[in-house]
């Protein structure tokens, strides 16, 4: 059986030694090269004759780390399907890293049951957000309708795509001139309305129903 080939981008050494132990013990997967940075992925990915099915990158990195990685594979590989694995799980990170176009993003204190099936789910639905970072459920937002579009007010329209970005709520709030309470009002109304618990919720349903670019 062919297995699939990944790329492990990640400066611990001992966490990508420990990584490639895991990985040797799934049928379906084999790790093809470890890189230490983004430089090194960028090099090693040139001598390779066979592109990588999915790439794990990790966030802070010295040299190259992974949101500029991120920018680069976006740039230059569209199609490589990256899965994010930190130890960062701020929101703002997050956000970073889905409009780069990653196609998860994994903690690095998860089970190695979820990892398996967050490598499963990338390859074969294009997607994986555990509940532990989105607070939501995919299958919720592919079930929901065309029609939740147009259901969307301009305004409510125009505050989603702003959570997408990387501004506070103030922020959100200046742009719109609008109180932080009226935001509040809005945010709350979207979560109802497209059944998300979180911004990052937000943030998925407005890639996958291509409302914003990524």
């Amino acid at each position: 059986m062919n297995k699939n080939g990944i790329a492990i981008v990640d400066d611990h050494l001992l966490f990508a030694q420990s990584l490639t132990s895991l990985i040797a013990t799934l049928d379906k997967y084999e790790v093809l090269f470890h890189s230490l940075n983004g430089e090194d992925f960028i090099c090693k990915l040139s001598t390779q004759t066979t592109v990588p099915n999915l790439v794990l990158l990790d966030i802070n990195m010295p040299v190259m780390d992974g949101l500029e990685t991120m920018g680069w594979i976006k740039e230059n590989y569209p199609a490589l399907r990256v899965l994010a694995l930190s130890m960062d799980d701020r929101e703002e990170t997050i956000i970073k890293m889905l409009r780069l176009g990653a196609r998860g993003y994994l903690l690095k204190d998860i089970h190695p049951d979820i990892f398996e099936k967050a490598l499963d789910d990338v390859l074969i639905k294009g997607f994986y957000f555990s509940d532990r970072i989105t607070n939501t459920i995919l299958d919720s937002i592919d079930k929901k309708e065309e029609t939740d579009k147009l259901r969307l007010k301009e305004r409510e329209m125009e505050f989603l795509k702003l959570a997408c970005t990387e501004r506070t709520y103030k922020e959100i709030a200046e742009d719109m001139f609008l109180s932080p309470k009226t935001i509040d009002g809005y945010r709350e109304v979207l979560f109802e309305k497209l059944e998300v618990k979180s911004r990052i919720g937000l943030v998925l349903y407005a890639i996958k129903n291509k409302l914003i670019e990524v």
